[in-house]
Order: C-alpha cells, then sequence, then structure tokens
C-alpha cells in the first residue's frame, strides 16, 4: 500500500453556493485516516491549508467575470507547493474540498517537474473562461485554466498539462459557449451517453490508457457531482443522470489496478444538502477503492 500525505482545502470562494467549505471535516468525520490505515496505508494528515472566509473579503461586484480571483490565485500557488511537496517525497496527496477550483493548485502542483496525465470525473466540463461564464465562479474554469486558458494569475507561466493528456469522464451538463470550446480543444470527453452505451469499464480503459500515454501517471480529481444526487445528496451542483455507487467504484477499482495514480482530488462535498454524511462516506469509499481495496483478493 502507499504512504499517503492528506491536505483538506476548505474553501467555497469559488462556487456559487456556500457549505463545500466544510467537506473537508465530513470527510475526516467518515474516517478517511483510520480506513486508510485499515488496508495498510501509512498516512500523515498536514491539517487544512488556510482560506480567508467569504465574509472578511469585500463581496464582488454582480457581474464580476472572476469572483475572489485574487484570492483564489493566492491559496492555489500555496496548494500547489504543498502538493509538489508531498509528491517529491514520495507521497501519494489525497486533497479534500472544498469546491473545484482547488484543483487548479492540486493539479498544478502534482505536475510540478514531472509529465503527468489528469481524469477528472464530474458532472460538469469546468472548462468555462471570463468571457463564456454564465456565473463568474472559478470551480466552473479549473480544468480550462489548468489547459492555458484563462486569467494569467490563474494559469501560471505555463499550462500544467496539454489538452492531449487530459480525459473528462461523466459530463452531462455543459454550458453552450463551453461545449464549443471543448469541441474545439484536444481534451477527450467522455459523457454518461458514452457511459450509458459501452459501459463503465470500457470508459474508464480508455480514459486511463489516454492518461497514462506518454505521461508518469495521472492525477485524478473526482467531484462528488459526477454521481447521480439520489447517491450523493451533499453536492452544490447536483446534476439528474449521473453514475451509479457501483459504477464509480468500478472507475476507482480500475483506477487501483492501473498502478498510475499519483495524487487524488476529492471535492464539492456540501455537508449542509446531505444526509447524514452520505457524501462524504461514499469519497471515502472510493477514495479506498482508488487505493486498492477490494471486495475480494483475486489472487
Amino acid at each position: 500500500m502507499r504512504d499517503i500525505t492528506i491536505i483538506g482545502v476548505p474553501v467555497d470562494l469559488g462556487a456559487g453556493r456556500r457549505g463545500v467549505d466544510m467537506g473537508p471535516s465530513a470527510i475526516r468525520y467518515a474516517g478517511l485516516a483510520e480506513r486508510l490505515r485499515a488496508i495498510g496505508c501509512s498516512v500523515e494528515d498536514q491539517g487544512n491549508l488556510a482560506v480567508p472566509l467569504a465574509e472578511t473579503i469585500p463581496l464582488p461586484r454582480p457581474d464580476e467575470r472572476l469572483r475572489y480571483l485574487g484570492p483564489l490565485a493566492a491559496l492555489n500557488r500555496s496548494l500547489a507547493d504543498k502538493v509538489a511537496r508531498a509528491v517529491d517525497a514520495g507521497t501519494l496527496p489525497i486533497i479534500l474540498g472544498g469546491d473545484h477550483s482547488l484543483a487548479i493548485g492540486s493539479v498544478r502542483g502534482s505536475t510540478r517537474g514531472r509529465q503527468l496525465g489528469l481524469i477528472w470525473i464530474d458532472a460538469h466540463g469546468d472548462f468555462n473562461t471570463a468571457e463564456t461564464t454564465p456565473s463568474g465562479n472559478i470551480h466552473g474554469m479549473s480544468l480550462a485554466v489548468l489547459t492555458g486558458r484563462g486569467h494569467v494569475d490563474l494559469v501560471g507561466p505555463a499550462p500544467a498539462l496539454p489538452d492531449t493528456h487530459a480525459v473528462l469522464v461523466g459530463i452531462r451538463d455543459i454550458d453552450p459557449a463551453e461545449r464549443l470550446a471543448l469541441k474545439a480543444s484536444g481534451v477527450h470527453a467522455f459523457s454518461m451517453h458514452d457511459i450509458d452505451r459501452r459501459g463503465m469499464a470500457a470508459v474508464m480503459d480508455d480514459a486511463i490508457r489516454i492518461a497514462s500515454s506518454g505521461t508518469e501517471g495521472f492525477h485524478l480529481s473526482l467531484d462528488l457531482d459526477a454521481l447521480d444526487p439520489s447517491e450523493a445528496p451533499g453536492v452544490g451542483t447536483p446534476v439528474s443522470g449521473g453514475i451509479s455507487y457501483r459504477e464509480a467504484h468500478l472507475a476507482m477499482e480500475l483506477v487501483a489496478e492501473s498502478r498510475r495514480l499519483v495524487s487524488l482530488d476529492l471535492v464539492e462535498v456540501n455537508p449542509i444538502l446531505d444526509i447524514h454524511n452520505r457524501t462524504a462516506e461514499h469519497a471515502v469509499a472510493f477514495a479506498l477503492s482508488a487505493l486498492g481495496k477490494r471486495i475480494l483478493d483475486r489472487g
């Protein structure tokens, strides 16, 4: 099993709905560290990054196209440094969110000094920019930023990875201009139509192959709203018609079998909207599957 570093990022500045800042606490309460140790992992929990409260920052204008740009850019620079140190030390960082804007930092950190692929499991494309966003919420721009599209304070000196190393899985709610941008890009996208028609195993086999081709492994960014809301009610932007609990487990089991996982995000858990911490419990179960827990040993 692996040496694991847990990093909490209690951020909700990138989202349009409050509550995901409590996601790291909910996932810890669901027993992440203890259950990882139970399957043989060595775990160090480094606590949470300091994140400013929205109440302590001037409110964005109603028409703001990059809400909380300054604080989010600074937070993601700090997170990138922390994740890079964890990967350099030979551990696998698990980053607990928090909204999906944190992936700007987690992926940038994991790819620092190395060529990685990216598997992005999400109901949304997160491929907007300031020019296309309908909301101004930066959590809807993260994948675009990581592939070099967007404000320089978020993108940095260079993209974190090329389009061709990025794979979207499970998308079903895409804004019109975002759809055009994705079609024009080199990002590989598998929608719920692909999963329904081909099955999760075939889609994930392709996703892992793409993210592993010419790379040293991949970062997995799992937004819990990829699941159907009936399975994961505690998310800020639920969309009907998502993947099932077992499909998500199968995806994670295939990730474990690939032995290519370098770092992992668990994001958009909103305990305010959850039922008995169910969504956080699912996040922990998926992390365990991604790190090798099986129903039966296969020999």
